[in-house]
């Protein structure tokens, strides 16, 4: 017997040993999958938590959302998040729990939107059949590129051989342009300045500091923490990246560069000093580097998956018709040319 139960409270989950250990490491080798940082999604970037849970005996499925406006649901995530998908318990049947949280949702909702799932390990196949069988009327669409890297027991040595031509060079001609510190638990003094280059970087205003601060603070504890800093031979700080690494993956959360040292590459040999701690030292099997399509992640990266949004409608509710009209005139246009 499958029992369906909502959370808007994350306390509740902190609480329930079962949820608790299922959602916390090691259990989980990524971060966007573990309550604590659903909780600081919750405390710091102003979003309205709905946890989803599908019980049958010891075996759950925890699909974490967000009330959006009156009637449409969302997944539990922002731009801080790589990737999203529902948490499975190991051997559990997730179809048929995910589809009685579906069938349980219908009455609750009538859309729901998940940005950012992969399919490489089944997510967005597992949960568009399983609301296709629970009778949601399903959209399947890419939204974004992530970008890894597979070491496949190459040193860095050997890996850098393999990078493009105009990098090496890079390397060469501004590697000694600064020396690059990586720290591995939290330091105050090295978060400040990271917190300052990027405040003078290319980079958008942050979205939540605390959040990240709060995140930094929680990985160094763990001994999860990969803080590169880069500086100048008078010891200016001119580029940091937050990475962090768990289960055999490294997570590049953050990078960013002083304006005014640009000239001086210091980005490139950071990265490379990143690069070769988590390959050599930390001997990770995956190198993440989250969403987007950059240019220069092309140069450090060898494969690109991509991060799919569905968009699950209730075919009954009238504020979905449009959206369905819509969808049917492109798939009619579509067949009219050909497709």
């Amino acid at each position: 017997m499958i029992a369906v139960e909502y959370h808007h409270d994350l306390k509740e989950v902190q609480s329930d040993a079962r949820l608790a250990t299922l959602l916390s490491s090691p259990c989980q080798s990524a971060p966007f999958d573990r309550l604590e940082w659903w909780q600081g999604l919750a405390a710091h970037c102003g979003l309205r938590p709905r946890l989803a849970v599908a019980r049958n005996g010891e075996h759950c499925a925890v699909l974490p959302l967000q009330d959006d406006t009156r009637g449409t649901v969302s997944a539990l995530a922002n731009w801080y998040t790589f990737c999203f998908r529902p948490v499975v318990t190991p051997g559990a049947d997730g179809t048929a729990l995910l589809t009685a949280l579906a069938s349980d949702l219908a009455q609750r909702c009538h859309r729901l939107t998940l940005s950012g799932v992969p399919d490489e390990d089944g997510s967005a196949s597992l949960v568009e059949s399983a609301f296709r069988q629970a009778g949601w009327f399903v959209f399947r669409a890419a939204c974004d590129s992530n970008h890894v890297l597979e070491p496949g027991g190459r040193d860095f040595a050997a890996y850098l051989a393999g990078r493009p031509g105009s990098l090496r060079t890079t390397l060469r001609r501004k590697g000694g342009k600064v020396h690059c510190d990586v720290l591995t638990t939290f330091d105050s003094a090295a978060w400040a300045e990271y917190e300052d280059i990027y405040a003078e970087s290319w980079k958008p205003g942050e979205g939540s500091a605390a959040f990240l601060r709060g995140f930094a603070q929680e990985e160094g504890a763990a001994g999860r923490l990969r803080l590169g800093i880069a500086r100048t031979g008078d010891g200016m700080a001119v580029a940091a990246q937050f990475w962090t690494v768990e289960g055999g993956t490294a997570f590049i959360h953050k990078l960013a560069h002083r304006e005014n040292a640009k000239p001086l590459s210091p980005g490139t040999t950071l990265s490379a000093a990143l690069f070769r701690h988590v390959i050599d030292e930390d001997r990770v099997r995956m190198i993440d580097f989250g969403t987007g399509d950059d240019a220069y992640k092309r140069d450090w990266m060898e494969q690109v998956r991509p991060r799919y949004r569905l968009t699950m409608l209730r075919v009954q509710h009238p504020a979905n018709w449009s959206i369905l009209a819509k969808n049917l005139a492109r798939r009619l246009a579509g067949k009219a040319n050909g497709g």
